[in-house]
């Protein structure tokens, strides 16, 4: 559809001022009104046509499908994780329990579970140290803002007069 800014409108507006008249003008925008109004209720129908024709086809089911092959090949690895959380839960952490004595599956799950152990037990030290961190500010600030004097800084008197004070001090002023 044409991109039409409203200087284009004002445009518009004055060349059809200027060729139907001031009378008939209004008239000309309402019939203008109700033909794209009859056109936009064909396009939706239109539209709403198409869309039946294509959930009767079993189209909507083959652009879902087409998207997630998509959703796949744009990141297979979120696509991989969707997969397994389908399949197995959003908790899919894997027991060592479950795989025979000695199998290499079974060495990969101990392997994975003290890695998943450890990043674990690192993210609740970090966030506890972060914690600890933020008290610890908190306290500091406390205790700054406690003894803090209550007075005001007091005036620099051996600061050198500005020429602004000078004048005024004289009763001259610089023009």
């Amino acid at each position: 559809m044409p991109d039409i800014g409203w200087m284009e409108l004002l445009v518009i507006g004055i060349v059809a001022l200027i060729v139907v008249g001031p009378k008939e003008l209004p008239m000309m925008f309402r019939k203008v009104g109700q033909f794209t109004g009859r056109v936009r209720a064909m396009a939706k129908d239109f539209q709403r046509a198409m869309d039946e024709a294509a959930d009767e086809s079993g189209m909507t089911e083959l652009n879902r499908d087409l998207r997630k092959a998509t959703n796949f090949a744009a990141n297979p690895k979120k696509a991989g994780m969707s997969a397994l959380k389908d399949t197995f839960g959003d908790d899919f952490d894997l027991d060592p329990e479950k795989f025979p004595e000695g199998s290499h599956s079974r060495k990969m799950a101990e392997e994975k579970a003290a890695a998943t152990k450890q990043m674990r037990d690192e993210v609740e030290a970090r966030r506890k140290a972060k914690i600890d961190q933020t008290i610890a500010d908190k306290e500091a600030a406390a205790n700054a803002a406690a003894q803090a004097p209550l007075e005001a800084p007091a005036a620099d008197v051996t600061a050198e007069p500005t020429p602004v004070v000078e004048a005024a001090r004289s009763g001259s002023t610089s023009s």
